[in-house]
């Protein structure tokens, strides 16, 4: 096999295996339901330092890691990127441990939705015809889930907008943060409201990780790899696969939210629910398509020279 195809081969698998790990995330804080959500999104912090530390270690990247503590433009989005990620990984383990995946779901569909929004308001970026129908079915969604289900779905439009946000702050950095080194500053950034977080529950309703049986425990351990590791093939994949492979890739992590939501947990879904979600889908359909067509079109452009 030529070494393209090898690249491209393993740029999916990595691809692939990312959007399973987070697609299972819920199942994971679900099995952590004996600790409390912000626990554990606190010490999660802590143990992706920990497990981030090692790693810079052991492949031997301190000094570009240094290089961006001392650059002041960076470290500053680093930290934006920080704090909207705690508040995309809270949100996120509320939802899985209080009953509201299929939520949490939603809002990882709507991500492609609010990214192309987020383009139009920060980067003055004009929209296709197909882009903007897309935005309007999922206004629609919202609103038809929101009066038929009797609760507006505040889960999903903070998790989308949250990683919306961290997309954006990622992406102006681009190349120039190493995705290890880059999620260590942001970890680094957080500890000290991680540690503050961690002292008040230790000091107000004390530690639940501490009465939690050993296999939790365990597993919970292993939540700076659960972190990490999904971060890292992601940032192989990239590297290795079209943005437009990848892009179709992002659905299969909700998509396995949703079924676990609906078919794991027991979650409700009545008919304004599956009509919403509908819309959502469709709009997807919209992108997906609009994604293609312009794909088709610049690879015809530059074949003509």
């Amino acid at each position: 096999m030529p070494s393209t195809e090898r690249s491209a081969t393993s740029g999916l698998l990595f691809g692939i295996s990312a959007y399973l790990l987070w697609g299972i995330l819920p199942l994971y804080f679900v099995v952590l339901g004996a600790i409390g959500p912000f626990e554990i999104v606190s010490i999660r912090v802590l143990l992706t330092l920990i497990f981030c530390a090692g790693a810079v270690t052991v492949l031997r990247q301190w000094g570009r890691t240094a290089a961006l503590l001392r650059d002041r433009g960076i470290l500053l989005r680093l930290a934006a990127a920080g704090a909207v990620i705690y508040v995309n990984w809270q949100v996120f383990v509320i939802a899985s441990t209080s009953g509201h995946v299929i939520d949490a779901s939603l809002g990882y569909f709507i991500n492609p939705v609010v990214t192309v929004l987020l383009a139009v308001v920060l980067l003055k970026e004009r929209l296709t015809p197909v882009q903007w129908i897309a935005i309007g079915l999922t206004v629609v969604a919202f609103a038809i889930i929101a009066i038929g289900y009797g609760i507006f779905p505040w889960t999903g439009l903070v998790l989308a907008l949250s990683f919306g946000f961290y997309g954006y702050l990622k992406s102006s950095v681009g190349d120039r943060v190493p995705a290890l080194s880059g999620l260590f500053v942001e970890t680094l950034v957080l500890t000290p409201l991680a540690i503050a977080i961690i002292s008040v529950l230790g000091i107000t309703t004390g530690l639940s990780v501490a009465d939690a049986d050993p296999v939790t425990i365990l597993l919970f351990a292993c939540s700076g790899a659960v972190t990490a590791v999904p971060l890292l093939c992601f940032a192989a994949s990239a590297r290795r696969i079209p943005l437009s492979v990848l892009g179709f890739l992002q659905y299969l992590a909700p998509t396995l939210m949703f079924l676990q939501g609906w078919l794991l947990f027991g979650e409700d879904v009545p008919p304004a629910r599956w009509a919403g979600f509908g819309l959502v889908w469709l709009a997807l359909i919209c992108l997906s398509f609009d994604t293609i067509r312009r794909a088709g079109r610049e690879r015809r452009r530059k074949r003509l020279g």
